[in-house]
């Protein structure tokens, strides 16, 4: 259970607090192993990957006062240890560095998670991971996840190229599937690929030069969807170590975005293997 009772904030300084900071401004900067949650439906995704023992944990939790009454439920769901903080709208504000209507933080850490090798080593027998390589966009690192969680993803693997996905904002448009789902982010993209191959892995680069329609694409008792970054896409090394697949469209525009394709292809792929 929670804390007993929330303790009430009166100064934006007080150094308990502290970590609550600015977190707009500081959003980019890194927190060492360190995220902020936003949102009543993230913080519940964040109680449930504490509860997890995934490596996950929440340490902090800091509200609007007016929200205090409707999460009593939520709020119970964690720790006694992890205290609650609450502060009126104006000291709210003055803390976060810029107006949060929704009235909902949670700071958390994620310095116990597993390495690719690892992770990889764990995913069971009949899998689909998602990987991406150079995804720079924190809006479609988060979509990502979302489409991940959605279609039965097990796992998402990324390079060390592409942008840390518990950034504040990855991790609200992701809905809080960054915090439930497995993922790392390490190494070449090259490395990845080869890791899942050797896990028995068969991998599609997503591509409008792809060699077939994602329709075609056989089901596979392990399975992997790449996805590149944000206009180039997958480069032609990484291509040419893996098989492709397109997505059909009308002609004229030169690609889809990248969280819509690999939406679409997730839903295709999970749906030929049984997973939704």
């Amino acid at each position: 259970m929670a804390a007993v009772a929330p303790i009430r904030i009166e100064d934006p300084t007080d150094p308990r607090i502290a970590a609550f900071m600015s977190i707009k401004e500081r959003d980019l900067t890194g927190r060492q192993s360190g995220f902020i949650a936003e949102g009543t439906v993230v913080l519940r995704m964040l109680a449930a990957a504490h509860r997890s023992g995934r490596g996950i944990t929440a340490e902090a939790i800091l509200l609007l006062e007016n929200r205090i009454a409707g999460l009593a439920e939520l709020l119970a769901q964690f720790p006694a240890d992890v205290p609650v903080f609450v502060a009126d709208a104006r000291v709210f504000d003055a803390i976060a560095g810029f107006n949060m209507h929704r009235g909902v933080l949670a700071l958390g850490r994620s310095d116990a998670m597993p390495g690719r090798d690892a992770l990889i080593a764990a995913l069971p027998a009949a899998s689909l991971v998602l990987a991406a390589c150079g995804i720079s966009n924190h809006d479609n690192m988060g979509s990502l996840f979302r489409n991940a969680a959605a279609f039965g993803v097990d796992a998402v693997l990324m390079d060390a190229s592409s942008c840390d996905p518990m950034y504040r904002k990855s991790i609200r448009v992701s809905v809080g599937s960054v915090l439930t789902l497995p993922f790392v982010r390490e190494g070449t993209a090259a490395e990845l690929i080869e890791g899942l191959q050797g896990a028995g892995f068969a991998i599609w680069g997503l591509s409008p030069r792809g060699e077939i329609d994602i329709t075609a694409i056989p089901p596979a008792p392990r399975t992997t969807l790449l996805v590149g970054t944000e206009g180039e896409g997958l480069p032609q090394a990484i291509l040419s170590a893996v098989r492709t697949a397109r997505i059909r469209q009308r002609p004229g525009l030169d690609s889809l975005n990248v969280a819509m394709a690999a939406g679409i292809a997730l839903h295709q792929v999970a749906g030929a293997n049984g997973r939704i």
